[in-house]
């Protein structure tokens, strides 16, 4: 049997997308036939918008409506501490727990020589950068890079490059609560909040 071009288009779509097989793909395009037309046009039209109605921070990197984005705006923040994760997906955890209130930095990845991702193809000169530009502004800065060995070298890398003209920054190390080999963005609001307390100087 031939499968009609549209649900094949589809799947295929979907299969793109990271942690989605064949089968899964399957399931989901064949679901959405049964989904009445208007709510399909409105997951269309979402879809369509993602990038339109987003804009990533020029400070921080995070993904928000505005440049500067509603974090970096916000003049209730602790702007001497930083919180440096890897995705805007860490930021959003560490947000629901409503216990840390610096600024951060979004890397949007870690370094990972087998997959060819450097320090050149994520933000870390950006990060640097924020360091040289407003370095009497930070007292402190967190590397809360997961806790898996991409991470931990993401992590010992910036802290090389930062004592390399900041010998005063106080630079910690996000800790207890996380277990090895966990993304920050699948722990729990305590677990973090343990983290964030039990987080250990460099």
């Amino acid at each position: 049997m031939k499968v009609p071009k549209a649900i094949q288009q589809l799947i295929e779509s979907f299969e793109r997308l990271p942690g989605i097989g064949p089968k899964t793909a399957q399931r989901l395009t064949f679901y959405l036939l049964h989904v009445p037309q208007h709510e399909l046009d409105t997951f269309s039209a979402a879809v369509e918008n993602l990038k339109k109605g987003t804009v990533i921070c020029s400070n921080c990197y995070m993904i928000g409506e505005t440049d500067p984005c509603s974090i970096c705006s916000d003049s209730n923040r602790d702007t001497s501490i930083m919180c440096v994760v890897e995705q805007p997906l860490d930021v959003l955890a560490l947000e629901k727990g409503k216990t840390y209130k610096g600024l951060y930095h979004v890397l949007h990845g870690r370094i990972d020589p087998l997959n060819n991702i450097g320090p050149d193809e994520i933000y870390i000169k950006q990060l640097l950068d924020r360091f040289t530009v407003n370095g009497s502004q930070f007292i402190e800065v967190i590397l809360a890079t997961n806790p898996t060995m991409e991470g931990e070298a993401t992590a010992m890398f910036i802290v090389k490059q930062l004592r390399i003209t900041n010998y005063e920054l106080r630079i910690t190390r996000i800790g207890r609560g996380l277990p090895v080999g966990a993304d920050i963005e699948y722990a729990d609001d305590v677990t973090l909040q343990r983290a964030m307390e039990g987080r250990s100087e460099y």
